[in-house]
C-alpha cells in the first residue's frame, strides 16, 4: 500500500491558515463548480481525544488555536454536551446512539469488544443511506472499520497508548484491511489528516455526499511533539503557572457567556500545591507546553481539512461538528518520577529508532521527545476543565462536559452563538440520520436492533427548542443521573450521593443531597432502574 502524498505534495495541499470571512468567500466563489447528483448535506465528524473543556481559544483558553475558533465564530457553541467520561465508552455511544452499557462497553473500563448484534453503526445507517463514509484515527476495536460500515479505513486497531512519532506493533496500522507501515519521520496528527485528506479526495471526486470521522488522537498522551510547537509556550507557562491561567481562563469565559458569575469555578484539585511553592517549576511548565503544542498541532491540522472543503466548494453545504471525547486526564503525577508511567513503555515490541524509551519524567527527562513517555499531571488538568471539577473517569462536570462546535452556513447562518441546551454523544447517530434524510430502521442486516437512546440535535441547530432528554444517566467509576437541572452524582458505588442544581451551581459545588432527601431518593430509584435495564447492576456485585 502506497503512502497517500509525499511530505512536498502535503506541504502544498495546505492552503495555509484561514483569513477571517474565508468560510464565506470562497464557498459563494466555487459554488458553481461542485454539482453533485445527491446535494444532501456533507458530514465531517472531527473528535479530539482528551482535551478539555476550556483549551481552545473559544472556550477560554490560550492555545492558539484559530480554525476551532473559526468554527465557533461562524457555527455555534454548546455549554452543556456530554460524553461517557472515557475513551471505548463515548466511542460506543457515538457509533451506535446507545449508551455503551447496551453495546457491550461497560462504562467503568477503558476498552472492551463491542456486541453489535443488537444495534448498528453510523458508518452502516449512513452507508445505507447512500453517504461514502470514512474512519481515520482511533477506532478502538479490534476489527477493522469497514467490516462495520465504513468504505474507506485509516487508523490502528489496537487500543494501548501509542508514539507520535514512532510506530509500535502493539499498535499496527490499517488501510482498510491491510496492515501497513507510517514512513520515517511522520507525526501522528499530521499522518491521521494525511489520510483524510486522500480520502477525502476520492469522495469529493464522485457524486455521493460523504461523512468523514477524524478520530485524532491529540492532545492524549504521551506528551509528544515538535521542539518549534514547544517553544512558543515554554515561557508562558512558566512565567503564569496553573493557578494564575485557571483564573485567567474563568474570567475569560465569564467575558464569552460561556458561565455565570454565579457559578464559582472549582478549586484546585486537592493533590496539587499551590504554583508559588511548586518545587519543579521548569519541569511543570514544560509538561504545559508541550500540551499546549498538541493542541496546537491538532488545530492546524483542522485548519488543512477546512482547507479542502473550501477549495472544493462544498463548505456551505457541510456539517462540521467538533468535540472531545472525555474531559482531561490526571495521568501523570505531581512530582517527578524515576519510573515509567506505565508498565508497557518498555515492551519490546516497540519500534523506535533510538532505542528504548527513557523511564520517568523530570528535570532530567522533559516531555516532548520521541524517547520520552509522559502526561502532564493534575494540576494543568485541573485548569484544561476549567472551570469543572475532577477528571475523565468521572461523572462530575469535568469528566463529562466538553466542547461541541457545530459549523453548517447553510444552516447556521448567523454564527458566534452558544446554546445552553443539553445533549450527549448519543445524539451525534441520530442527527446525522436526521441530516441525511434518513430514519433509524427496527432491523439492519438481519439485526433486530435496540431502540435508539439519542435524539436528533437538528431543531437546535436551527435556532429551536429541543425537547430535553428525560435524563441521562452514567457509571464509569463513578455514577450519575441527570434529570433537567438536577444531578445525582456519587464518586463511586461505596459513597453516598451528591446533589447538584447545575442552574445555579453548574461547576458542582453545593451539595443539596442532605437538604433534598426525598429528591436524592427519586432520581436514585432512577439509576437503580436503568442500571438494571442496561445490565450494570450484575457487573456491580460480581466486582467485574
Amino acid at each position: 500500500m502506497s503512502w497517500p502524498y509525499s511530505r512536498e505534495l502535503t506541504h502544498c495541499l495546505v492552503v495555509g491558515v484561514l483569513c477571517s470571512g474565508l468560510f464565506a468567500q470562497g464557498s459563494a466563489h466555487a459554488a458553481d463548480e461542485v454539482v453533485r447528483a445527491d446535494d444532501r448535506p456533507n458530514i465531517v465528524l472531527i473528535m479530539a481525544d482528551d482535551m478539555g473543556y476550556s483549551d481552545a481559544g473559544c472556550y477560554g483558553g490560550e492555545i492558539d488555536t484559530p480554525n476551532i475558533d473559526r468554527l465557533a465564530a461562524g457555527g455555534l457553541r454548546f455549554t452543556h454536551f456530554y460524553n461517557n467520561a472515557l475513551c471505548g465508552p463515548t466511542r460506543a455511544s457515538l457509533l451506535t446512539g446507545l449508551y455503551c452499557q447496551q453495546v457491550g462497553i461497560r462504562g467503568h473500563q477503558w476498552t472492551g469488544r463491542r456486541d453489535y448484534s443488537r444495534c448498528a453503526t453510523i458508518g452502516e445507517l449512513l452507508q445505507a443511506a447512500g453517504y461514502r463514509t470514512m474512519l481515520v484515527g482511533k477506532w478502538q476495536d479490534r476489527d477493522v472499520a469497514n467490516r462495520y460500515g465504513f468504505d474507506r479505513y485509516f487508523g490502528m486497531k489496537a487500543v494501548a497508548p501509542i508514539s507520535y512519532f514512532h510506530e509500535i506493533t502493539l499498535d499496527s496500522y490499517f488501510v482498510d484491511e491491510q496492515q501497513v507501515h507510517p514512513p520515517d519521520g511522520f507525526f501522528l496528527t499530521d499522518l491521521l489528516t494525511d489520510y483524510s485528506l486522500q480520502f477525502l479526495d476520492e469522495a469529493l471526486a464522485g457524486t455521493q455526499p460523504f461523512f468523514l470521522y477524524a478520530a485524532y488522537v491529540a492532545p492524549h498522551w504521551p506528551l509528544h511533539a515538535r521542539e518549534n510547537d514547544i517553544a512558543k509556550y515554554r515561557e508562558k507557562y512558566l512565567r503564569a503557572g496553573w493557578d494564575s491561567l485557571r483564573q485567567q481562563r474563568y474570567e475569560r469565559q465569564l467575558e464569552l457567556g460561556l458561565v455565570t458569575d454565579d457559578w464559582p469555578a472549582a478549586s484546585r484539585p486537592d493533590e496539587v500545591g499551590d504554583w508559588e511553592t511548586e518545587r519543579y517549576k521548569k519541569w511543570q511548565a514544560e509538561r504545559m507546553a508541550v500540551y499546549a503544542a498538541q493542541v496546537e498541532c491538532l488545530d492546524r491540522n483542522i485548519g488543512r481539512l477546512l482547507s479542502r472543503l473550501e477549495e472544493a466548494g462544498v463548505m456551505e453545504n457541510t456539517l462540521i461538528l467538533f468535540l472531545s471525547d472525555n474531559g482531561a486526564s490526571k495521568n501523570g503525577g505531581a512530582e517527578p518520577t524515576d519510573q515509567p508511567m506505565v508498565p508497557f513503555v518498555q515492551n519490546p515490541t516497540w519500534r523506535l529508532d533510538g532505542g528504548q524509551i527513557r523511564p520517568g519524567s523530570s528535570d532530567q527527562v522533559m516531555p516532548g521527545p520521541a524517547d520520552t513517555f509522559a502526561a502532564y499531571g493534575p494540576a494543568w488538568a485541573g485548569v484544561s476543565n476549567t472551570p469543572y471539577r475532577d477528571f475523565k473517569w468521572t461523572a462530575f462536570e469535568g469528566g463529562i462536559n466538553t466542547p461541541l462546535i457545530v459549523h453548517w452556513p447553510q444552516v447556521i447562518d448567523v454564527g458566534g452563538n452558544i446554546t445552553g441546551q443539553f445533549g450527549h454523544v448519543m445524539d451525534i447517530l441520530p442527527t446525522c440520520l436526521d441530516v441525511a434524510g434518513s430514519k433509524y430502521p427496527e432491523t439492519f442486516a438481519g439485526r433486530r436492533l435496540l431502540p435508539l437512546e439519542g435524539t436528533s440535535l437538528l431543531p437546535i441547530f436551527h435556532g429551536e427548542q429541543r425537547a430535553e432528554p428525560e435524563a441521562l444517566f452514567w457509571y464509569v467509576r463513578s455514577r450519575a443521573v441527570r434529570v433537567g437541572q438536577w444531578k445525582l452524582v456519587s464518586p463511586d458505588e461505596r459513597s453516598p450521593w451528591e446533589l447538584y442544581d447545575l442552574e445555579s451551581d453548574g461547576t458542582e459545588q453545593r451539595d443539596l443531597a442532605v437538604d433534598e432527601p426525598q429528591r436524592v431518593k427519586d432520581l436514585s430509584d432512577r439509576y437503580s432502574k436503568w442500571a438494571n435495564r442496561v445490565g450494570i447492576e450484575k457487573w456491580a456485585v460480581s466486582g467485574d
